[in-house]
């Protein structure tokens, strides 16, 4: 078994570790890209909130007044997290999937017959299928090079027309792990005169998203995967936003961001409870670097996040390597500014659904199947009932969890 270098976070794993009760059981969670493990302290809230403060906003009384307070914070939990400029641009919702389905009514009705969208071959099928339904719109895919499994800049510039509106894609796939270079996708599409809109589900619990940095015009990604509850949330730019059409209650004024694209509203304690991801990430990050705080915090945490996730991959990517009839779906390379700790991988004669369901009696938990990237399964002529066998690391994990894995992936015959 291997026992790699040590890394910023590993003197700090007994604190992160102790964070999540859930990792004091038996099972060792290598399906974290489906959804993370939460914080004692997310579940905290959300319980406080219930019991104490679990009344209408908008009214006199002073709990009403409370629980305004405590969602506003929330939100601006949210905003800090992904260095939004200003509150009113973020937008919470039930899942990605419905976010992304709402700003494509909305953003839909803007757009006229012949206008382009352009979506890539590799994303989650959210980011794709809603544009597809987006009435008069044609769509053009993005696809990726068979021989890299990478998407090309090159090959967006040929894409992009006069007619592009609106060029969307995904921050990492969720089956490759490959990280794409959103800044540079900005660049090149604002340069065509059209607005970037990307799916940061597989990026954000690995790297700290900065959509200042990006200059993203529109961003989203689930807190259920960033060690938070079930809500998810859509940035866009506020001149954006005041833009789109409402498609909330007719009265609700266009200028009412982010309301106007909150249909139903949002979900009041699980929006309190995001404080405590950026209470937890800031305490990690004052620990590996001792007097950081505000945002430095949160860097001095992703940084050493990624670091460690990259040596948990490393060992995988090493083993899978090694194996003569193992593919790995995307970048054999560990490193962190090429891919995030999701691995996926085929084993030749052998059906991906073998391996997650021999390591369930050991209480290992991965997974296999198309993951909503059915089209990805399409370009690699890929069984989409089976798909390809993933294995996704969280900073949580350590290296002992993955030697386990390697061990029971053994006795499977994986060879």
């Amino acid at each position: 078994m291997t026992t790699p270098d040590v890394t910023a976070l590993t003197p700090h794993l007994d604190f992160v570790r102790a964070q999540f009760p859930a990792l004091a059981g038996p099972w060792t969670f290598l399906d974290n890209a489906g959804g993370s493990q939460v914080l004692t302290s997310v579940a905290d809230r959300v319980r406080d909130y219930l019991l104490q403060t679990s009344v209408q906003l908008g009214a006199s009384y002073a709990v009403s007044q409370e629980a305004a307070a405590r969602v506003a914070d929330g939100t601006r939990a949210a905003a800090e997290l992904i260095n939004a400029a200003d509150v009113r641009e973020v937008v919470l919702g039930s899942s990605a999937t419905q976010l992304v389905a709402n700003f494509a009514q909305s953003f839909g009705a803007t757009l006229r017959e012949g206008d382009e969208i352009i979506v890539t071959s590799t994303d989650h099928e959210a980011n794709i299928g809603a544009w597809m339904r987006t009435r008069g719109a044609v769509v053009r895919v993005w696809r990726t090079r068979p021989d890299t499994l990478d998407l090309h800049l090159d090959d967006l510039d040929a894409l992009l027309t006069d007619r592009t509106r609106l060029v969307c894609v995904t921050h990492a796939s969720n089956i490759l792990g490959r990280i794409n270079p959103v800044a540079q996708i900005a660049r090149r599409t604002h340069a065509g005169g059209a607005k970037l809109f990307v799916d940061g589900v597989a990026y954000a619990p690995h790297r700290l998203v900065d959509v200042q940095a990006l200059d993203a015009d529109f961003y989203m990604f689930s807190f259920y995967k960033v060690f938070g509850p079930h809500i998810s949330l859509l940035y866009g730019k506020l001149d954006g936003l005041l833009a789109l059409p409402n498609i909330n209650h007719g009265f609700v004024g266009e200028q009412a961001v982010p309301y106007k694209l909150q249909p139903g509203n949002l979900n009041y304690e699980l929006t309190y409870s995001l404080r405590a991801i950026t209470e937890y990430l800031g305490e990690l990050g004052a620990r590996v670097q001792p007097g950081a705080d505000g945002r430095a915090a949160l860097m001095a945490a992703y940084a050493a996040i990624a670091d460690h996730e990259a040596t948990l991959a490393g060992v995988l990517l090493d083993y899978l390597s090694s194996r003569s009839r193992v593919r790995v779906i995307g970048p054999v390379s560990a490193d962190p500014d090429v891919r995030v700790a999701t691995i996926s991988f085929t084993v030749e004669g052998s059906p991906s659904s073998k391996f997650p369901r021999a390591l369930d009696d050991h209480f290992i938990a991965i997974r296999y199947g198309h993951f909503y990237a059915r089209r990805l399964m399409d370009e690699f002529a890929l069984d989409p009932s089976e798909g390809v066998v993933r294995v996704s690391m969280a900073h949580y994990n350590t290296v002992q969890d993955i030697n386990r894995l390697i061990e029971r992936l053994d006795a499977t015959g994986l060879d």
